[in-house]
């Protein structure tokens, strides 16, 4: 199997301009590979969801949205970045929601990982590893589409706690911590393999 080709920079766009972003995640999630059967179904879901169109994207979407996370592996692959996020006090990987300049959602993810972590130069493997649906307090209620990325820090990096969390940490993956987000500990097989296939001479 090739090596996937590394994003390190997410795109911007038009302010007002969902289409682009929309167009992409229907492209990934059609020609994607569910890592699972529970990331099948979620998958299916969301491409029903993104029947709705560009709104879809946008949290303003009461009856669901698409949002984009990151699993953010350190150098060497023994590592993971986890967030204990501010509002529900639960260790949980990086993300959130897209913004109208994304312009893919692996640039999404790449964004999200860079505010919450602080690190420069992070890498994406633009396949997702895994697409999860659970249900926020977001707009008074609605569905995250959540779909999940793995991520590369360089070697050296150092974290930077933003507003949205209370604390970062690094923690071994087959080890993580609690309270911990459903959802979390099945980023860590497919995830892995993501790391294996961009990093096959991990820095020791």
């Amino acid at each position: 199997m090739s090596t996937p080709e590394l994003v390190n920079e997410s795109p911007r766009g038009d302010a007002d301009d969902w289409t682009a972003l929309h167009a992409d995640a229907v492209a990934v999630l059609t020609d994607w590979t569910p890592t699972g059967p529970d990331a099948a179904e979620a998958s299916d879901s969301t491409l029903r969801l993104l029947g709705a169109g560009p709104i879809a994207m946008s949290r303003e979407h009461r009856a669901g949205h698409v949002t984009a996370s990151a699993l953010v592996f350190d150098a060497t692959g023994t590592q993971v970045l986890l967030c204990l996020h501010g509002k529900f006090r639960k260790w949980v990987q990086l993300g959130g929601h897209c913004e109208p300049g994304d312009r893919t959602l692996a640039g999404a993810a790449l964004r999200e990982a860079t505010e919450e972590s602080g690190i420069s130069d992070l890498r994406i493997d633009p396949t997702p590893i895994d697409v999860d649906v659970h249900p926020v307090a977001c707009q008074g209620g609605s569905l995250h589409h959540d779909v999940r990325f793995a991520v590369f820090a360089p070697a050296g990096a150092t974290e930077r706690v933003s507003a949205e969390s209370e604390a970062l940490g690094w923690f071994p993956p087959q080890h993580l911590p609690q309270p911990l987000a459903g959802g979390t500990a099945r980023l860590v097989t497919p995830g892995l393999a993501a790391f294996r296939r961009a990093c096959p001479h991990p820095a020791s």
